[in-house]
């Protein structure tokens, strides 16, 4: 009853104020700690030796902790739904505006898709018959039907949970993540009682190649604080306490990432590692001389999934709502639903997306975690412009969250937000150590191929400002009219 009276007060074109700190946090950090830390740690290890491995984290982290920084100032001065939309949209005009909100959403709905592909291989763990009436074969893996359906079903119950309403999915997001929690104290547990630090040998493997082929997955790995800027119009706390959450998250993923490679490391010698189905899994087992903790384990994956999944399709659509309420997509994702008053046809959109996937079978768990790396990393350095493009032009806009001071401190901060997202952008070129093959470029140029469809639409004409987003909407309105008429 209380939440339908909220609704009733609420206009009926705007969001719904139903989220608080801990449902903020909980969207933010959830969103980074998806089911990458299953099944990719063992190559992380590979590749890296464990020292190598834990350093690509702690210098990722601080990366991200950095861009995080520019996201807390720049949301608590404009907290509204969109994030980075409207952060660019003031600083740099309408189509920069496009190109960071579509390279960002890229980025969610590769991870979206990520999680519909990576539920099935965690249920299979556990149920070894899954994959039943063959469909066909890609990249050498054996698609089943019975096998992508379980990601459609999941994919689409996520979708529903969503389009409920933002506090019901906060409301899952908060007690998936506790359980995630509990996991992750499993395995410092774990470790400590049956983990050997002579099995973390090789500390170091393969040199700087090895370290950068880790460091190259960060992105995708952290993506996900800035879901806390999508939902800044659903969140009831002060604009102040939402910037800081931004960092909280980052440095609450750090040291997950680097806790799970430590305890994995722990548990058995590199070669046996080498050898395990889905290494995370095999460790806990292993440390705990128990097949059963391996699969709670895999519960916690699974949990890492649903957390990643749902924060990061709530962000995605509010980017592709906001888009669409300033005309650079079409209006129809811009559609509130009647009761639920959240964008339900661009939750349906999305989540359509993600039920596809699972049809590609487990090789895409690859190619989506580097085909959405390089779009999250162009959104990130507009966002680090944009900072700095405000703190000279509006040098006395209300920033209820100044980081680094007024003078050289925070221009310090934008500055290494650029210069450090433009470094981990060419780790992805080709001749660098952790280049990417043809399949993630692919998946990276259909997405902007769609992009370009639209961006020729975005208004133009219109300077950057405290009013840009009031042009804008001015000159949709005038378009719509034509069109009636």
């Amino acid at each position: 009853m209380k939440t339908n009276l909220k609704l009733a007060q609420e206009p009926a074109n705007s969001l719904v104020k139903a989220l608080g700190n801990k449902d903020a946090l909980a969207l933010g950090f959830g969103a980074m700690i998806g089911f990458g830390w299953v099944v990719l740690t063992g190559g992380w290890l590979a590749s890296a030796g464990t020292m190598g491995a834990v350093l690509a984290m702690l210098t990722g982290g601080l990366i991200m902790a950095v861009v995080g920084l520019t996201y807390a100032e720049l949301t608590a001065a404009m907290p509204l739904a969109g994030g980075e939309h409207n952060f660019i949209l003031r600083a740099l005009g309408p189509r920069p505006s496009f190109i960071g909100s579509w390279a960002i959403t890229g980025g969610y709905v590769t991870i979206v898709a990520f999680e519909a592909v990576a539920f099935p291989r965690t249920v299979e763990y556990i149920f070894p018959n899954l994959s039943q009436i063959p469909l066909w074969t890609i990249a050498g893996f054996e698609v089943n039907l019975t096998w992508a359906l379980v990601g459609v079903v999941a994919g689409a119950l996520i979708t529903y949970i969503n389009i409920r309403g933002v506090k019901l999915a906060g409301v899952v997001q908060t007690f998936t993540v506790l359980f995630l929690l509990v996991i992750g104290a499993l395995l410092i547990f774990g470790s400590f009682i049956g983990g050997e630090v002579q099995n973390m040998d090789p500390m170091f493997n393969n040199g700087v190649s090895g370290y950068f082929a880790v460091l190259m997955v960060v992105p995708f790995l952290f993506i996900g604080f800035d879901v806390i800027p999508q939902s800044a119009e659903e969140v009831n706390i002060p604009a102040r306490q939402i910037g800081r959450l931004v960092v909280i998250a980052v440095v609450l993923a750090t040291v997950w990432y680097v806790m799970v490679v430590l305890t994995t490391a722990s548990a058995m010698p590199a070669t046996d590692l080498a050898l395990t189905d889905i290494a995370t899994a095999d460790a806990m087992g292993a440390l705990f001389n128990s097949g059963i903790m391996a699969k709670i384990l895999i519960a916690g994956g699974i949990a890492g999934i649903l957390t990643s999944w749902n924060s990061l399709l709530l962000g995605a659509s509010r980017l592709v709502f906001s888009l669409a309420r300033s005309g650079m997509l079409p209006q129809w994702f811009g559609t509130l639903h009647p009761k639920y008053r959240t964008p339900h046809n661009a939750l349906l959109f999305i989540g359509g997306i993600s039920m596809i996937a699972p049809f590609f079978g487990a090789k895409m768990l690859g190619w989506l975690v580097d085909g959405g790396a390089p779009s999250i990393i162009i959104a990130y350095g507009l966002v680090g412009v944009t900072f700095l493009v405000l703190r000279r032009r509006e040098p006395d806009m209300d920033r209820p969250l100044r980081v680094g001071g007024k003078g050289k401190g925070g221009l310090a901060i934008g500055i290494a937000a650029v210069v450090l997202t433009l470094a981990l952008f060419s780790l992805y070129m080709p001749g660098m150590p952790a280049s990417l093959g043809w399949q993630p470029w692919l998946i990276f140029f259909v997405w902007w191929g769609l992009g370009a469809l639209f961006f020729f639409k975005v208004p133009r004409g219109i300077k950057a400002g405290i009013n840009a987003e009031h042009e804008v909407l001015k000159t949709v309105e005038a378009r719509r009219s034509r069109i009636k008429k």
